[in-house]
């Protein structure tokens, strides 16, 4: 069902307002659509002025940043953790602005839109510890008698 975005058509006293005009189709406005954490999925839409939209049905990398480097890495994205927009939003993995998702370099803030921008782009708040290589030691090699 598409949502009318126009003026109501009820005056403050709850009486009614006789429309003048019709509804336009460039104040119908679209349903939410929910990007979830899964294979990459886009979808275009026409937009104002014939420009296009695109929206992610679904999304599994994220462009985080260090704020500490200033650098910018591609990392797959493992869980939401948090989402102030809706609790139930973490259960079922959607990304919104806002949401702290999980990543391989460690908890992130979603800093885009990715309903309207097309991509996940995010600050990263805690950074996983990097575990140190341990120096691989080499078998003792038995000494050959002569």
């Amino acid at each position: 069902m598409a949502k009318w975005q126009g003026r109501s058509l009820k005056k403050p006293s709850g009486g009614r307002i006789w429309a003048s005009r019709k509804k336009r189709r460039r104040e119908m406005g679209s349903e939410l659509i929910e990007t979830k954490l899964g294979p990459m999925k886009r979808v275009e839409r026409r937009a104002f002025g014939g420009n296009i939209k695109i929206s992610l049905l679904g999304i599994d990398v994220a462009n985080v940043v260090d704020p500490k480097t200033g650098q910018t890495k591609k990392s797959k994205i493992l869980k939401v953790v948090e989402n102030p927009a809706d609790p139930h939003f973490v259960r079922r993995n959607v990304l919104t602005k806002g949401a702290i998702i999980e990543t391989e370099l460690g908890r992130a803030r979603v800093t885009s839109r990715p309903k309207q921008s097309g991509g996940v782009d995010a600050v990263l708040l805690e950074a996983k510890p990097v575990e140190a290589e341990k120096p691989v030691e080499k078998p003792a090699v038995p000494e050959e008698k002569s």
